[in-house]
């Protein structure tokens, strides 16, 4: 009757492992769904803002707000050009569109060494102003 004896429990070792099989079964599972449903997922598509399309664009009534890399302004009209502050740049502006049609435009050209923030400023005071159409250059430096 030895064996009685080991069933007892006294003699019985305790097994300190972890059961993988039931682990790896459900990991099979997983990978097989994911392989099954993968090909049928479409990719992601990201709608990126475009820019409005001019039906015409301006031929000859365009201003230029001309930002140097010093962050200087000049406002070239016509065959005029003039060294402006912020604060004159929104009259200026406001005054050069009273006689232009609609479909007159400003652009700015600003220095590619500028900073971003220093060109937004521009237009946001051209916003301020009312001007509809606004584009945007970039003009190098001569040095």
């Amino acid at each position: 009757m030895p064996s009685v004896a080991s069933r007892g429990g006294r003699n019985r070792r305790t097994v300190n492992e972890i059961n993988m099989v039931p682990f790896i079964d459900v990991m099979l599972v997983l990978l097989i769904i994911f392989m099954v449903t993968a090909p049928m997922l479409t990719p992601g598509s990201i709608n990126v803002p475009t820019a409005g399309k001019s039906s015409r664009p301006p031929s000859k009534n365009i201003a230029y707000v001309l930002l140097d890399k010093n962050g200087d302004i000049r406002l070239r009209t016509g065959s005029q050009e003039q060294k402006l502050g912020l604060e004159d740049l929104k009259a200026a502006a406001q005054s050069w569109q009273q006689g232009q049609p609609e479909e007159s435009a400003m652009q700015i050209q600003a220095d590619k060494n500028l900073t971003f923030e220093a060109v937004m400023k521009v237009r946001s005071v051209l916003q301020d102003a009312g001007v509809k159409r606004v584009a945007f250059g970039v003009v190098t430096s001569s040095h």
